[in-house]
């Protein structure tokens, strides 16, 4: 039979291993308090009591039950006291090991860059977080349509295509392009043109060129791109508010500047006042779908320069002022082999203002060329929804091996144009480019609720003279390319900023002799559209 005394043993016994056991488990993750007991002096101290009470245990029977229970209470409160300071033990060292985890566990690796993808006006641009790199897909599709009506009692001596130009159908421009920007400060551009003059083209690189932005006052560009050769040449095609550019414009570009040049250029805008300048080569050979062979010269290709300065004196509110000068200048003129008829050529030549027809009915021929250029003044105005714009220039060749007698050509050209938004909008100037930019419809075509977009008239007129001593008795000394007079009137209609069509009529007045002295010249009217697509 067990006593009181003997279930109390047990019990003490119990707590005291179990405290053990409890103080051993805790080991791995107790650190020792300052001036506190540790595991090792609880373990001893447990230890200790369950000794004392094995000798209470074995006491003999002269100590009295009572005293030996007065012992056993005592231990039972000292293991209690024991189990209070190994709780507190095992607290202080779990907060220790949470707090040594917060402070050494890695902090999370930073999360990588996002890109982002926009569309405005139909454009998709793909961009990183940071900006420093994008990328904008953009295209234009230009489908024009025309009719010719020309004379039925045309002279003789007008052979070939001029004697029945081609009424009908042609994609002026056909582009696919990719723009953007790499590290900052690097811009990028290539562009693929499937379109031509008269003829689609197979397809060919219509620009491709890296430039710089990072510094203050310049941006330079290098690759395949048309120098700023004018105010005409400087303002997009996709908002001319003509199909062609007129020639006399067209004619100045094409000295050293112009679609697929190969050049290096510096450029740059202060407030009011841009500067452009570029050193350029020969044009990226294409083959066109009529053609047999790459359009290429036997020996060296050109070299060029092209210079511009223009801005605007004069800017309110409402109003504006643009001047200019460009400058376009054959250095070198391209060499066709010693086996050629003419060995250095540079021909002075364009077609009438529309291209669905490619045939020139203005054309110098190939003069032999020491050096050319081309100089021209700019004017600008603008008064709310009127714009005004105007270019002339003068064009200048410097024969090369020039006979006795034979003297060096020059010839002129200029046009003015203006327009009215009936709308109320304003062709904005783009002070980047010193030059009018497009319409920006108020309210986008909707019929559903009574909008209709923007509509402006247009009207200029352009003139070019190719003749140069027409009727100098040495024939060497003559350059017949002819005189061409072009008025044109016209309506465009900006449905939004990516559609628009354009009605056009001409009428066309050449006069021209041939080598012979026979008359080539015709008069002609013409009515065109264009329908324009673009992002």
């Amino acid at each position: 039979m067990r006593t009181p005394t003997r279930r109390t043993y047990r019990n003490v016994c119990l707590a005291a291993a179990s405290l053990l056991t409890l103080s051993v488990a805790a080991a791995p993750v107790m650190a020792k308090p300052a001036k506190q007991l540790t595991q090792a002096d609880i373990h001893d101290l447990i230890m200790a009591e369950a000794h004392k009470l094995i000798a209470i245990q074995k006491s003999n029977d002269a100590v009295s039950e009572a005293q030996k229970q007065a012992q056993i209470d005592a231990l039972q409160a000292e293991v209690r006291n024991l189990a209070d300071q190994l709780r507190t033990l095992q607290a202080q060292a779990q907060t220790q090991a949470q707090t040594l985890a917060v402070v050494t566990a890695p902090k999370p690796a930073p999360a990588a860059p996002t890109a982002s993808v926009s569309i405005k006006n139909g454009t998709p641009t793909f961009a990183s977080s940071d900006g420093a790199f994008t990328l904008s897909i953009n295209g234009n599709i230009q489908a024009d349509a025309a009719s010719y009506m020309q004379d039925d009692n045309l002279s003789a001596a007008i052979t070939g295509a001029a004697r029945d130009l081609n009424s009908g159908t042609n994609f002026r421009r056909a582009r696919l392009g990719f723009k953007g920007k790499v590290f900052k400060d690097f811009d990028y551009n290539m562009v693929f043109d499937f379109g031509g003059a008269g003829a689609e083209d197979v397809g060919r690189i219509h620009e491709a060129w890296i430039q710089y932005s990072g510094f203050k006052n310049a941006k330079i560009r290098v690759g395949e791109f048309a120098p700023l050769a004018g105010m005409a040449d400087a303002a997009s095609q996709n908002a001319s508010p003509f199909m062609e550019r007129a020639s006399s414009a067209e004619l100045a570009r094409n000295f050293a500047g112009g679609d697929t040049r190969m050049g290096v250029g510096i450029f740059n805008t202060y407030d009011r006042w841009l500067y452009s300048a570029a050193l350029t080569g020969g044009t990226v050979s294409a083959l066109n779908t009529a053609a047999s062979g790459f359009n290429t010269v036997n020996n060296d290709e050109q070299l060029g320069v092209v210079a511009r300065v223009a801005g605007t004196p004069i800017k309110g509110k409402n109003s504006l002022i643009h001047v200019g000068l460009n400058y376009n200048a054959i250095i070198n003129p391209g060499d066709a082999g010693a086996s050629a008829a003419t060995r250095y050529p540079v021909q002075l030549r364009d077609r009438p203002e529309l291209r669905v027809d490619g045939t020139r009915l203005i054309d110098s021929g190939a003069i032999n060329t020491q050096s050319a250029s081309a100089t021209g003044i700019e004017f600008g105005a603008q008064y709310k929804n009127f714009y005004l714009a105007s270019e002339a220039f003068q064009y200048k060749i410097k024969r090369f091996g020039a006979a006795a007698g034979v003297t060096d050509p020059d010839f002129t050209g200029w046009y003015a144009e203006g327009g009215w938004v009936i709308t109320g909008e304003t062709r904005k100037y783009n002070t980047q480019t010193g030059a009018f930019d497009g319409i920006v419809p108020a309210h986008n075509f909707d019929p559903k609720t009574g909008q209709w977009g923007a509509f402006e008239l247009v009207a200029r007129y352009s003139t070019l003279d190719l003749n140069y001593h027409a009727d100098a008795l040495l024939a060497a000394d003559r350059v017949r390319g002819g005189q061409q007079d072009i008025t044109s009137l016209g309506l465009n209609w900006q449905l939004n900023p990516s559609i628009r069509f354009i009605f056009e009529g001409q009428d066309v007045k050449v006069e021209r002799l041939n080598a012979a002295g026979a008359s080539i010249g015709q008069d002609y009217t013409t009515i065109a559209a264009r329908a324009q697509f673009n992002y």
